[in-house]
């Protein structure tokens, strides 16, 4: 037991700035959006001064409410578009585009791909406008080849929300699957080539199952930045039109404030942080299951 407590006690002040960091900036403001979801904080009048608890009426509002279930459902859909299906497997096709190419052709490929990833979200939201809108680059392109042209961000705004997340976060995925590839042994690909497989049944019964963990690490972190994904949305569409693209956290910065409901908006974010805990938990027990 003493000895116990003097390892305790020896990496207990190295760590003791990061776990004050880790109160103040995570733990704390979680504390603080589940105490306020349960009262009825304002940003002005009499709640704002004296906010009273309420219980259980935030949720019950919350669960009944059309527009709540509506963005729950297209959170969903952004996140399994966008990220799961788009940017992780875009990501891996990347990675195994470049894994046996030359310098040159990877770097030319990285530096485009990486480009998007390191540009501030406003900046990139801007650029994708730019392509979309009624008189951007795509509809210029379609012009000159003889198509019609569309005002994109009206006509198909979930898909282009999805499009431009997809441009924006691809070169994560890209990255750690270039990382894992790059550590699968040739022996074990260079046996099934013997073997006469293909390359598909190579990637898929044999270098799918080496990176598994790989695959499923990169999902669970991609599908919580993805969750939180704000202000992409808000600069391309402001969660329009007619509510088409207002996922969660917009309806969330909505009722907080703009219409000042600083508990609702609270409410919603526990939510979402919900949501995000049930992806994880789906993740984590399908890294425990064998294949």
């Amino acid at each position: 037991m003493a000895r116990n407590g003097k390892r305790v006690l020896a990496w207990l002040p190295p760590m003791a700035p990061s776990f004050v960091l880790l109160g103040l900036f995570v733990v704390g403001p979680i504390a603080w959006c589940l105490y306020a979801a349960f009262t009825n904080t304002a940003l002005t009048g009499i709640a704002a001064r004296r906010p009273q608890f309420v219980g259980l009426d935030n949720f019950k509002n919350l669960f009944t409410s059309a527009d709540v279930g509506a963005s729950l459902w297209l959170t969903v859909l952004f996140v399994l578009g966008s990220a799961v299906v788009g940017q992780n497997g875009a990501g891996m096709l990347l990675a195994v585009f470049m894994q046996r190419r030359s310098r040159v052709l990877r770097g030319i490929v990285g530096t485009i791909v990486v480009a998007a990833w390191v540009l501030p979200e406003v900046v990139a939201a801007f650029a994708v406008y730019a392509f979309l809108n009624t008189n951007g680059t795509l509809n210029e392109v379609l012009g000159a080849l003889g198509l019609g042209g569309q005002n994109w961000l009206y006509t198909a705004p979930l898909f282009a929300v999805v499009l431009a997340n997809i441009w924006r976060g691809t070169a994560f995925s890209m990255l750690v699957y270039q990382a894992a590839l790059s550590e699968v042994p040739s022996d074990l690909t260079e046996a099934a080539e013997v073997d006469g497989a293909g390359p598909v049944r190579r990637f898929w019964h044999v270098v799918l199952p080496v990176i598994r963990r790989t695959v499923v690490t990169n999902l669970m972190l991609i599908t919580l930045q993805t969750l939180g994904v704000f202000a992409l949305i808000f600069v391309l569409t402001a969660g329009g039109p007619d509510n088409k693209t207002r996922t969660l956290p917009l309806l969330m910065y909505e009722q907080a404030f703009k219409f000042g409901q600083i508990g609702y908006g609270t409410a919603i974010a526990v939510v979402l942080l919900a949501l995000g805990a049930v992806f994880s938990l789906v993740y984590i027990r399908s890294l425990k299951t064998e294949v």
